[in-house]
């Protein structure tokens, strides 16, 4: 069986973007690929891709979106819509250059509003299901008010200094999702429309004391989808369960993976079709 390389770099369209591998390739078994938060990077999921790996027998893809991380910068400002680009115009050349057959999407919050999207819009039938964690659907005033709040920590606290471990560039990262967030237009933002036309189950994990948003983003997944929606409360958690509560929030995730993948007899390693 083959097994991916563990780290590299993907040329798409005029960026460069860092991206890490974990087990098998996709041809040997199902792709559960990561999409991280608005201030995330491959670095920031720590070990949790290498423990889902081993929970699932999938191979796991996570990459650094432009601006992020090791990748190649951004043009700031970003666009209202920079969600949409990523997930109409550059996840679907990820995923064709990686050998993307069949899995998973596990987005946290920006890539969870990014896997939304592009599984409503493209209709990609080698998606299977999504893992949502901490996703946003519409904006709320919880979401603008913490975004505030976490500018002024960049700019006057050691945020910044905490963040440029993580992203070589890292006021290309976090003014493209700060500024974005808080132009008054962006309150306009909502993507519950790409929620009825996603035909595949769908897991929401959410921390229970998520500071940026509120179980209203539950409400409009239940509201708007026609599949199945599987919500897994974390308690002790809020915005990043995955580093706050990881081994509660690994047993979600690798479980609801592992009922949606093994259906297709995809899910566990040797199995792969």
């Amino acid at each position: 069986m083959s097994v991916w390389t563990e780290t590299g770099r993907l040329s798409v369209g005029s960026s460069e973007l860092e991206y890490r591998a974990i087990g098998p390739a996709p041809d040997q078994a199902a792709t559960i690929v990561m999409l991280h938060e608005g201030l995330g990077s491959v670095g920031l999921w720590g070990d949790f891709p290498d423990r889902l790996a081993r929970e699932t027998g999938c191979g796991v893809f996570a990459y650094s979106r432009a601006g992020y991380g090791a990748s190649s910068p951004a043009m700031l400002p970003r666009s209202l819509d920079y969600m949409h680009v990523e997930a109409l115009e550059v996840l679907s050349k990820v995923l064709d250059a990686i050998g993307f057959r069949r899995g998973l999407l596990l987005g946290h919050s920006d890539g969870a509003s990014i896997a939304a999207i592009y599984t409503g819009g493209v209709q990609d039938h080698r998606i299977r299901a999504l893992s949502l964690i901490a996703p946003h659907f519409v904006v709320e005033d919880i979401s603008v008010s913490s975004i505030a709040t976490i500018k002024t920590s960049y700019e006057q606290g050691d945020l910044r200094s905490k963040l440029a471990r993580w992203h070589s560039d890292v006021d290309n990262a976090f003014y493209g999702w700060n500024g974005a967030w808080l132009d008054p237009k962006f309150r306009d933002w909502d993507i519950s429309e790409y929620l009825a036309y996603i035909r595949v189950p769908v897991q929401i994990v959410q921390g229970a004391g998520d500071q940026y948003g509120t179980l209203r983003q539950i409400e409009v997944a239940r509201e708007e989808c026609y599949c199945p929606v599987d919500v897994a409360m974390i308690a002790g958690a809020a915005h990043s369960p995955h580093r706050e509560a990881a081994d509660t929030t690994l047993a979600a995730i690798a479980g609801f993976a592992n009922r949606m993948l093994q259906g297709h007899g995809e899910g566990i390693l040797g199995r792969a079709a």
